[in-house]
């Protein structure tokens, strides 16, 4: 994923499937300057981690 379409996820109040790593994840927080972003998985733990916002993908319907 590019930073530009994790900025629109971000900002969109639509639910857009996001994954790291074949798990689904919420983006919480971008950081533009070292190209990553804060995530959470989807569910009932709200353990954040950061990752690189290329290895992101959006799942397409």
């Amino acid at each position: 994923m590019d930073v530009k379409r994790a900025k629109q996820i971000l900002s969109s109040s639509a639910d857009i499937d996001v994954t790291f790593e074949g798990t689904s994840v919420w983006i919480d927080e971008l950081h533009e300057d070292e190209k990553m972003a804060t995530v959470h998985l989807r569910g009932p733990l709200e353990e954040r981690t950061q990752v690189a916002i290329k290895d992101l993908t959006e799942e397409k319907e």
